[in-house]
């Protein structure tokens, strides 16, 4: 057995979304410390909402990676087995930063809070967006991404199952690709609410915006491998480190690939750690013969943590 485990982003968020964790050890106590990092009652707007604030960028990105940190914490203290590599979907990958104790938690927060920000003052609200296409591969997606461009942005961002990849850019560049993806035999293409189009040009300001943060963070050789999304591979050096979170935000996030590395490298189980269960659908469909597991309620944890014990 080799265990990994992924951790979600942007999209799993909810309203309540650690009241399926009750009683497991470790909530109050990591919920706390991100109200202390972030100076502000994050917990409550995760606990009571309202939904439209929550699902603003700026608190969304944050909320999920306390929510990712909490499941992590809880399962460390349940003693539950540790994996011999780790990865997050976009800003998932914070929390797999947690995880291999390459950055501690309370400065993990605030480099997310100043992500969120810079990325949504990267690109004026109503500017930029994101769609989800379903059913056409990446290589025919990709063409189609350039014909709709006419001189502005559209690129393939999120790569994250055969058949299932989200696209961003410009808003009308990206409701031109959807439309040609449709025409040339995507079985749906569907506007997400994201207020920020991650992952594509439109965020190299936000990337140069981050690098102060960035800089000032203290990072340390990580504990876990950490995959990561714009490169596939794990590093140790700080300054890398430094760089390739920069870089996320404007290059796609490589997550067939990642999970093909896994799987290719022996995993045989792949945890998804956090609220929702996306990721464990998308390793399913990346790589059928691995084990695909999700943390996403009291009862599955549970079951995770007797499977894996």
């Amino acid at each position: 057995m080799k265990i990994a485990f992924v951790f979600p982003g942007q999209g799993s968020q909810s309203v309540a979304m650690m009241a399926p964790y009750a009683g497991l050890a470790a909530i109050d106590d990591t919920l706390a410390a991100a109200d202390a990092a972030l100076g502000r009652p994050l917990s409550k707007l995760m606990a009571d909402g309202p939904a439209e604030e929550l699902n603003q960028t700026t608190n969304t990105q944050p909320a999920m990676l306390a929510g990712d940190v909490v499941v992590w914490n809880a399962w460390c203290a349940a003693g539950g087995a540790r994996p011999a590599v780790v990865a997050g979907h976009s800003l998932g990958e914070y929390a797999a930063l947690v995880a291999a104790e390459a950055l501690d938690f309370p400065a993990a927060m605030r480099l997310v809070d100043a992500r969120a920000r810079a990325m949504q003052e990267a690109v004026p609200v109503g500017v930029g967006a994101m769609a989800a296409v379903l059913g056409i591969e990446a290589a025919a997606l990709a063409a189609v991404c350039e014909r709709a461009s006419e001189g502005e942005v559209v690129t393939c961002c999120n790569l994250n199952a055969p058949g299932q990849i989200v696209i961003g850019g410009h808003k009308g560049a990206v409701e031109r690709a959807m439309a040609l993806a449709k025409e040339a035999g995507a079985k749906r293409a569907l506007m997400l609410p994201m207020s920020a189009p991650s992952h594509c040009e439109l965020m190299r300001p936000a990337a140069e915006a981050l690098a102060g943060p960035l800089n000032a963070a203290s990072f340390v050789t990580p504990r876990i491998p950490v995959l990561h999304n714009a490169t596939v591979e794990a590093t140790t050096d700080a300054a890398t480190l430094r760089a390739v979170l920069a870089e996320q935000l404007f290059k796609p996030v490589r997550w067939i690939e990642t999970i093909e590395r896994m799987a290719a490298e022996g995993v045989t189980h792949i945890v998804e750690c956090g609220p929702g269960k996306a990721l464990t659908g998308m390793v399913k469909r990346i790589v059928p013969n691995v084990v695909a597991m999700s943390l996403a309620d009291r009862a599955s944890f549970d079951a995770a943590l007797a499977e894996l014990r």
